[in-house]
């Protein structure tokens, strides 16, 4: 299957992308109103909940704008390059939980995103009072897979 053809069956399909499909995707996080798909051999996360899809954009176009200067970029009104969209993502996820719930052990991972993101409106107000702050120092701290050092081996 060709990109274009790809992306159009998967927009065709997917109505409301899950705005954390990165993150689900990558084993790090999880969402009680998350549906997952297979699509060609690749697998895409849809958004059950209208408005959890809303409250999620926001939270995730709050965290890319506040971590530009974090991540050395000028800019970031839109997707960020793979690697740094994964830190906004999963970092700003992990740091808004231990925020939230600041007693519980650190977490390597998000269970329901849908319940941080609405426990987060609500106790700060559509997010106009959320310490960006401490939540940056999450992003920035966060640690994707790392490259393996291992040497290839030689093929036979």
């Amino acid at each position: 299957m060709e990109e274009k053809e790809f992306r159009a069956t998967y927009h065709a399909i997917n109505q409301r992308r899950c705005v954390f499909e990165k993150a689900i995707s990558a084993r790090c996080c999880a969402c009680a109103q998350s549906v997952r798909f297979c699509l060609a051999d690749r697998e895409g996360v849809a958004c059950k909940s209208e408005a959890g899809n809303e409250m999620c954009t926001v939270l995730l176009n709050t965290l890319r704008r506040n971590a530009r200067f974090s991540l050395h970029l000028t800019h970031a009104d839109g997707p960020l390059p793979h690697a740094k969209e994964i830190r906004v993502q999963v970092g700003g996820l992990l740091g808004l939980q231990q925020l939230i719930d600041p007693g519980s052990d650190i977490q390597e991972r998000v269970t329901n995103i849908y319940a941080l993101t609405k426990t987060a409106f609500a106790r700060y107000e559509r997010l106009q009072g959320l310490p960006l702050d401490r939540i940056m120092q999450a992003i920035v701290s966060f640690q994707g897979r790392r490259k393996s050092n291992r040497p290839l081996k030689p093929s036979s």
